[in-house]
């Protein structure tokens, strides 16, 4: 029991956020060195990755008013610089995106008196919902190379994609089944699982949440009531029920529901 009285439909919205869902992402990464390191150690198949800060949602903006809000901005121990990114919709994946918070990072990141030689190593990472090259791939590396040469282009900027549909029974498979999972209770890695639980459950997490919750409201309900949606028409597809049903109860476009219909085993 609270010793507040939280909304109940705030409480029913908070425990069905996932990792995958970058409010939620952000308030559990917010500050938490641990669960970065986690998630890195992961990606670059190490264990000695040390991260000294984790920050999210730090908006930067360009000279000419562009803005960008990153979900989460890490420097480890060597001073490489992370920004990781949950994506939810393709577009939001877009290549060019990469490039501009790249591009960002660097004009916050750098001075005018930075030597060249002491330019930050930076990685940009996504990890997307959706297999977005569609080789079904765990996870895929971009990196500059000279064409002629065939040797990399060594500018210390880096592109990685993160399959969210790979689920298999290895260290990132189990990392994307706790992105997907809505429960604590049911994930593999405890970092993720005492953090998610602490802001479906305990009192101060569960306040916290409430407090966004009536910051962005509209926003976050919205995104609550969709990610239901979708998980309803995914099941009435395994169903093999009619497309008509499953708009009428879903409440989606046929066009969202064709797009689910692509990736729903």
């Amino acid at each position: 029991m609270f010793t507040f009285d939280p909304p109940q439909r705030y409480l029913e919205l908070i425990r069905q956020f996932r990792l995958i869902d970058d409010t939620f992402f952000d308030v559990c990464f917010d500050g938490s060195n641990e669960c970065m390191q986690l998630l890195l150690n992961i990606f670059f198949k190490r264990n000695d990755i040390i991260v000294n800060e984790v920050v999210t949602q730090r908006s930067a903006r360009n000279l000419y008013g562009r803005g960008v809000c990153f979900d989460v901005i890490a420097m480890d121990s060597n001073g490489k610089i992370y920004n990781v990114e949950v994506q939810r919709a393709d577009e939001g994946a877009n290549p060019k995106r990469a490039r501009f918070n790249n591009a960002l990072i660097d004009s916050r990141e750098i001075n005018r008196n930075t030597e060249y030689k002491d330019f930050p190593e930076i990685w940009v990472i996504f990890i997307t919902e959706n297999d977005i090259f569609g080789a079904q791939l765990p996870m895929y590396h971009i990196e500059r190379v000279i064409t002629e040469l065939n040797q990399p282009f060594l500018d210390a900027a880096h592109i990685i994609y993160v399959n969210g549909e790979h689920k298999g029974n290895d260290a990132l498979g189990f990392l994307m089944q706790d992105f997907f999972c809505a429960d604590p209770a049911k994930m593999h890695y405890p970092e993720l699982a005492k953090r998610a639980n602490f802001f479906k459950y305990d009192e101060k997490g569960v306040k916290a949440m409430c407090g966004i919750m009536e910051k962005f409201g509209n926003e976050l309900q919205a995104e609550a009531r969709n990610e239901e949606r979708e998980a309803t028409a995914k099941e009435m597809l395994r169903d093999n029920k009619p497309m008509e049903e499953i708009i009428k109860y879903s409440h989606l476009p046929e066009t969202r529901i064709k797009e689910l219909a692509k990736r729903t085993k």
